[in-house]
C-alpha cells in the first residue's frame, strides 16, 4: 500500500499521528510526514483510518 501526503493541503491537525503513530509523525513545522522506512505503510491496519480522520483529506492510500 502506498501512502501519499499532500503537504500543500495539510494543516497540521495531527489526526494521522494520533491514529497511526507507528506510521505517521509531524515535522518541525507540525505537518504530517511518514516515519522513516514506513513509506509503504506495511503492517499498520490504522493507515486507512488515519486517512479518513484527516480533516482536509491530505492523505491518500493506494493499494
Amino acid at each position: 500500500m502506498d501512502i501519499l501526503i499532500d503537504k500543500t493541503v495539510c494543516i497540521g491537525a495531527g489526526q494521522c499521528a494520533l491514529t497511526a503513530p507507528d506510521v505517521f509523525t509531524q515535522d518541525d513545522d507540525g505537518f504530517s510526514e511518514l516515519l522513516p522506512g514506513r513509506e509503504d505503510g506495511a503492517g499498520s491496519p490504522l493507515v486507512r483510518e488515519a486517512a479518513r480522520a484527516c480533516p482536509v483529506s491530505a492523505i491518500k492510500v493506494a493499494p
